[in-house]
């Protein structure tokens, strides 16, 4: 019988990406819908890394069930790796990607392109509570951040997020090809080998 694996998100895009790169590991993947309310986990940790543990440890410990987390930042290398941790909420708390993809557009103001290098970076953690065992991964994506908004997919900072090898944003690209290039993609490929080699 497959193993249980909770991914630790109610997100469906991503728990289906997690389901197609895991497909050929013997596990059963399930959702934080099982079960009655596990709560809100606040991410106060001071690096994605941390993030990343705070949310698998709690599922794992409320469920004991084998536990997959993620947490991603968007690192802008011209602002010494920011926003970071805090790239869902640049702007302010309750911000909105556009209010977000704003706030870099003005921090950024006069910024020429060779300077605006930047990275999505995606720490995945998984910990098994049975076997006292955690493992991370971090998953990366280059880029540059333009000057102007391109494409109307995907959130975030998509739209500003060019990758030249693909001359596009990631606002631009087929959610097949953003799924097999991101930063979470690269991530998932290395969780995978971690996991296939324990399991």
């Amino acid at each position: 019988m497959a193993r249980k694996l909770l991914v630790a998100s109610s997100n469906s895009g991503k728990i289906t990406e997690i389901k197609d790169h895991f497909k050929e590991l013997d596990f059963d993947i399930v959702t934080p819908a099982k079960f009655d309310d596990l709560g809100e986990v606040i991410e106060d940790g001071n690096s994605l890394e941390e993030n990343a543990l705070k949310k698998a440890r709690d599922r794992a410990l409320k469920t004991n069930l084998l536990t997959l987390a993620d947490d991603t930042g968007l690192e802008v290398e011209y602002l010494k790796g920011k926003p970071g941790i805090h790239s869902a909420r640049f702007a302010h708390e309750e911000a909105t990607y556009k209010e977000n993809n704003d706030k870099l557009l003005e921090v950024l103001k006069g910024v020429p392109y060779e300077k605006r290098k930047a990275q999505f970076r995606t720490v995945v953690a998984v910990v098994d509570p049975k076997q006292d065992r955690e493992y991370t991964v971090s998953g990366y994506c280059k880029g540059y951040i333009l000057k102007q908004r391109r494409g109307n997919r995907g959130f975030g900072y998509d739209p500003l997020f060019y990758v030249p090898e693909y001359d596009k944003t990631f606002a631009e690209m087929s959610v097949s090809l953003k799924n097999k290039i991101s930063h979470r993609a690269d991530a998932l490929e290395k969780m995978k080998k971690v996991l296939k080699s324990r399991y």
